[in-house]
């Protein structure tokens, strides 16, 4: 049986003894930088419907999700270790409901001289927490999936 051979990137993130290492950006060029990314959380029926009807105790899920989402956006490179600190230039996190659960997709700019990915997932992955949180105490089956970037783009100025 033959064997394909695939070439794999070196890792960034690893120095040549294989230890982490923070990426030098100090050559790139500055490039105007958007992110997408989307995640969704599957919830009960009922938990649903106490969303959609704004009676859960700890108050809106979807605006608190949201705002969390851009709160935890712009605090990636506090909780990624090697992430770089951007100056975003904007955060929008939207949170909605759809048949199974809550829905949440992120897009995030800068220009920079370093992707923003990062800071879009990890605006998808807080919202999602958040409504973990909120939604604890009635939904004991709550599944948190689907989180994934969706767009990277990167544009000379």
């Amino acid at each position: 049986m033959e064997h394909e051979i695939f070439s794999m990137k070196k890792l960034s993130h690893v120095d040549d003894k294989g230890k982490a290492n923070m990426v030098d950006v100090g050559g790139k060029i500055e490039q105007k930088r958007i992110a997408r990314a989307a995640g969704h959380i599957t919830l009960q029926p009922e938990t649903i419907r106490l969303i959609k009807d704004n009676s859960m105790k700890k108050g809106d899920v979807l605006t608190i999700a949201e705002v969390a989402g851009i709160q935890g956006g712009k605090r990636t490179s506090e909780l990624i270790p090697l992430c770089h600190p951007l100056q975003i230039t904007k955060l929008d996190v939207k949170a909605t409901i759809d048949e199974t659960g809550v829905r949440i997709n992120s897009e995030a700019r800068c220009v920079g001289k370093t992707g923003i990915e990062m800071e879009a997932l990890t605006a998808v992955s807080v919202a999602l927490l958040t409504v973990y949180d909120m939604c604890k105490a009635v939904d004991k089956q709550m599944n948190v999936d689907e989180i994934k970037l969706v767009e990277k783009v990167k544009t000379d100025l």
